[in-house]
């Protein structure tokens, strides 16, 4: 069945995204799949051990709600464990980290406001953001 607003994560080509190790993600809700313009959802496999590498998004705001496994958000100065059903929020323009602390693999939603789009222009690496204090 074709839809113009239903997605099925199974059928979404999987993809490793920059500034990540071990995660593959499906991206559900964008432009290109449903038309939406606001938002981005994204569904991503991360192995034990492995994650998102310190980075912020400019101007962008991150939700992650925890399916599977556990994990470690920092963002801010805090460091939250989360379990399945727990949620974390990144800021725009915060640098923050994500790790696998289970030996399973995590699954999340991440969902991105404005959408991130794997745009490389809306990503500030760590060593970027050292060289902008300076």
């Amino acid at each position: 069945m074709t839809s113009r607003y239903h997605i099925r994560a199974a059928e979404m080509p999987g993809y490793s995204p920059a500034n990540h190790t071990g995660t593959v993600n499906r991206r559900l809700i964008s432009r290109e799949t449903v038309g939406a313009k606001h938002i981005e959802m994204l569904q991503g496999t991360i192995e034990g051990g492995q994650g998102a590498l310190p980075h912020a998004h400019p101007g962008i705001e991150q939700v992650c709600y925890l399916l599977e496994g556990t994990a470690r958000a920092e963002v801010g100065g805090e460091s939250f464990d989360m379990v399945p059903g727990d949620c974390c929020f990144f800021p725009p323009d915060q640098e923050h980290v994500f790790t696998v602390t289970s030996e399973t693999p995590v699954k999340l939603l991440v969902i991105y406001s404005p959408p991130y789009e794997e745009n490389p222009d809306r990503v500030v690496r760590r060593a970027a953001m050292q060289q902008q204090q300076q």
